[in-house]
């Protein structure tokens, strides 16, 4: 028998969805929990097969809609990164290209094919470097390095190698914050100063005041106009990311 090393892996196309609750001011990740093998019942990035008339950027705005039920005319996607680990997939040879996908509203979820549920995860910042993703008693952590969790508990292990994929997102958006944070647009297309510090800050990067922010910042922010004003005082100036 002769041995062939070419691999001929399935190719699938994973999405980290992020919003913002304006009620709770929680930035938020998409979160699925698996009705098929692998990983049966437990909770997930969305995934989808990439098919072969289409692009990975055209599959991941389509798992928005087929799979968690959001069919939004315009969402911001932006590729990640390509996970290739021969081990992340313990069935089949799978790679998967990464996307990240910006929502400027945190909407009801109806779950697609192959999901029982499907669920917003609150970020939270528990050191330096690491963050979790919750909901109600559930609590998934990112990794310290690039290491695949052993555990089979699905209360405490993502599916596949997600817990790396959202590891690896964090670092990028925390990363990209003085450049290009493009994480603002979960806030909309314009934001006050004043939300946009928040952001920063749930990435562990703390910014004082409206003005020093403005000023570390002004290469990246265009003012468009004020907030309605809903009260005595001046009403907030609103910004949006520039195109450069």
């Amino acid at each position: 028998m002769i041995y062939n090393p070419v691999a001929r892996p399935y190719i699938t196309v994973t999405n980290i969805v992020w919003s913002f609750d304006s009620n709770t001011q929680q930035i938020k990740v998409l979160l699925i929990k698996r009705e098929n093998q692998s990983f049966q019942s437990f909770w997930a990035l969305p995934e989808t097969l990439l098919r072969d008339d289409e692009s990975a950027h055209a599959a991941s705005l389509r798992l928005v809609k087929e799979r968690i039920g959001l069919d939004l005319p315009e969402i911001h996607a932006e590729q990640l990164a390509t996970f290739t680990a021969p081990e992340r997939n313990p069935d089949l040879r799978a790679l998967s290209l990464s996307y990240m996908v910006f929502l400027p509203q945190n909407l009801p979820l109806t779950p697609g094919p192959g999901a029982v549920d499907a669920a917003w995860f609150s970020l939270n910042q528990i050191s330096k470097h690491q963050f979790n993703f919750q909901n109600g008693n559930l609590k998934f952590k990112t990794l310290e390095d690039n290491e695949y969790l052993n555990d089979s508990n699905p209360n405490i292990r993502l599916a596949f190698d997600h817990n790396w994929i959202l590891t690896v997102a964090c670092h990028r958006i925390a990363n990209k914050l003085d450049y290009q944070p493009t994480i603002l647009l979960i806030l909309g297309s314009s934001f006050t100063l004043k939300l946009a510090r928040h952001i920063f800050e749930l990435f562990g990067q703390y910014e004082p005041d409206n003005s020093n922010f403005y000023q570390n910042h002004k290469k990246i922010l265009e003012p468009v106009g004020l907030v309605e004003s809903q009260g005595p005082g001046r009403p907030a100036k609103k910004y949006r990311l520039t195109s450069n």
